[in-house]
């Protein structure tokens, strides 16, 4: 397999600009428009959930962009701000300083800066497959939760009452029936039109930007109105300015108070960034390379935050908008990125018709659409670890601070696996014999199965290490302290793929305990990865070559032959041929075929 060249290794982007062409240009310019055009809307959206001015989610839908274009994998993820992270910020950096302060201001651009510092540093080290161990569950929970609060929160927006400051989500019901008399009437006209409008395009007209169209009819509905004169909030003109560089503070008291939101946003931004991309990759068939994916991450909010831009990671919708459009190579994510530029210097005035009303009707739509239904159904229908991993990640999200809500689900998800895989499935099995006589190694699934009373086969199937050995003891000795007969024990370890120390250890240890209880222990049909590390611990010099067996038909051969032949004569199983030879006096073929358990 050819080894990538360093140069590309640090400018990933050499390699897909060497495919350009005329053709792919033109579709990569015209994903561009439409990705541009999408993004304006829900820039000024997000930036609103982050507490921000409209401005800087603009700003961080251009250069982050970019930047994770050129150094990052995908050939078709489009990074910016995203509805999770902006809520995620603001309930961090509000707790500290008041919204759209300069100091909150300043406080964002300092936390997108040490969430990129750690986004870097995981795809330098080769953490990319640490994403894995965030399950689909946990990120279905969270943005569930985040949605229901992404809608409480534009709740006041949408019917012109004023919330008490820091008041939970829960609280804001009970306060508005108890003021539904100063429901402002224009306000919830205006947010109405504009959630109705946004709604009916997606389900007619999905191409169409409906969003930016609901906006501009909940502007016409507000002028209508009287606008600022009949009191109706406005977000005021957007400044026709490109972002300016500013080097955010940093300091260790800083660290300290942001460094834990940092982390959670870092985390959360790479599921978002990679899930997404993985799940295009898949339709486009493109090679993924995760630890590169993270460093293009790392990279664009670095860069971001000394150009007013606030943490960012993949948008599904714009990537979605991206891939469909025909996009071929992340020069499209670029052009889309210059094309909102140019708009944002030409119509910035235009926005300060724009009525906060129609922002929350808007954002109640995207709050909704967050909550993944389908998902949810599925993985009720098909795991209660999984529902129950994602309910708790979604009420966490709901009462708990956010970063700790991602914190739950992730150690939560982990705790499930090593919970799995500390429990290797152990089954007995037999031999069963069909009308036409010939035998087959079934499990053993009924209580009247056929067993060998004296010779006892197990089969372990699953990774053996230090936090499975004790489960994997306990069954075992249940194996054979369910009968009092059995003298010889096998154990079938085709299906084990890695041992550790502790693993080792455990067999040369049970080994002794087994015989102390009159039951000699085997060992059979080992993988050379196992074999090796047993014949580094110095296990099967211990246990002797008479005691390994290459597979289960040879162990068999052996282990009949040594049985107690006095038994052999009262006993009704005989399910091996060389019971034959152990009684003379019976035929195989003699035997009673009832309770045969399901071959597997």
């Amino acid at each position: 397999m050819p080894t990538t060249p360093a140069y590309i290794k640090l400018f990933p982007f050499l390699s897909w600009l060497q495919t350009v062409s005329k053709e792919t240009l033109k579709l990569d310019i015209n994903a561009g428009i439409s990705g541009a055009i999408i993004v304006l809307p829900q820039g000024v959206a997000f930036a609103a959930i982050a507490g921000l001015p409209p401005e800087f989610g603009l700003y961080s839908a251009i250069v982050p962009a970019i930047v994770a274009a050129l150094f990052g994998s995908s050939h078709h993820l489009i990074s910016g701000p995203t509805t999770a992270i902006s809520l995620v910020i603001f309930e961090n950096i509000s707790q500290f300083y008041a919204p759209f302060s300069t100091e909150y201001i300043g406080a964002v651009f300092s936390l997108t800066l040490l969430t990129g510092i750690i986004q870097l540093l995981f795809g330098v080290i080769k953490l990319g497959t640490l994403v894995n161990f965030v399950s689909h569950s946990v990120v279905v929970g969270f943005t569930a939760g985040a949605a229901i609060l992404i809608g409480f929160s534009q709740l006041g927006n949408f019917t012109g009452i004023k919330f008490p400051s820091g008041s939970k989500f829960y609280e804001k019901i009970p306060f508005l029936v108890e003021n539904i008399q100063e429901v402002s009437i224009p306000a919830s006209i205006i947010a109405l039109t504009a959630l109705s409008i946004s709604v009916l395009f997606q389900r007619l007209a999905p191409r169409i930007p409906g969003m930016l169209v609901a906006l501009i009819a909940g502007s016409l509905a507000a002028m209508g109105f009287g606008g600022a004169e009949a009191g109706i909030e406005l977000v005021g003109a957007l400044p026709s300015r490109l972002p300016s560089f500013e080097i955010p503070h940093m300091s260790f008291s800083t660290v300290q108070q942001l460094g834990s939101s940092a982390l959670a946003i870092a985390i959360l931004g790479l599921t978002e960034a990679v899930s997404i991309a993985r799940s295009v990759a898949m339709q486009s068939r493109q090679h993924l390379d995760t630890n590169q994916e993270f460093v293009g991450q790392g990279l664009s909010n670095i860069i971001g935050s000394f150009f007013s831009c606030y943490s960012a990671s993949g948008s599904f919708t714009r990537t979605g908008v991206n891939y469909t459009a025909g996009a071929k190579t992340p020069a499209a994510a670029v052009f889309a990125a210059c094309f909102l530029t140019i708009i944002l210097l030409l119509i910035a005035p235009v926005t300060a018709y724009l009525p906060i009303p129609a922002m929350a009707g808007v954002l109640m739509v995207v709050a909704f659409k967050l909550i993944d239904f389908h998902h949810i159904k599925g993985i009720m229908k098909t795991s209660r670890q999984e529902f129950g991993v994602m309910l708790v990640t979604l009420l966490a999200t709901l009462f708990l601070h956010l970063e700790f809500a991602i914190y739950v689900g992730v150690v939560l998800s982990l705790l499930l696996y090593i919970n799995k895989t500390s429990h290797p499935e152990l089954a007995s099995i037999t031999l069963q014999r069909d009308d036409a006589g010939i035998s087959s190694f079934v499990e053993v699934t009924t209580e009247n199965a056929r067993e060998c009373p004296q010779i006892k086969i197990v089969r372990l199937r699953g990774e053996i290490f230090f936090g499975a050995t004790h489960n994997i003891i306990e069954d075992l000795h249940k194996e054979i302290d369910e009968s009092s007969t059995h003298t010889k024990l096998l154990v079938i370890l085709k299906a084990v793929t890695f041992i550790d120390i502790a693993g080792c250890e455990m067999f040369s240890t049970e080994r002794e305990a087994f015989r102390e209880k009159g039951c000699e222990m085997y060992l059979c049909s080992l993988n050379p990865e196992v074999r090796g590390m047993l014949h580094r611990a110095g296990v099967l010099q211990h246990f002797g070559t008479d005691h390994i067996f290459a597979n289960k038909r040879v162990a068999i051969k052996k282990l009949a032959a040594s049985v107690d032949t006095e038994k052999c004569i009262t006993c009704t199983a005989r399910i091996f041929d060389e019971c034959a030879s152990n009684t003379p006096a019976f035929s195989v073929q003699q035997l009673d075929s009832s309770n045969r358990p399901a071959i597997i």
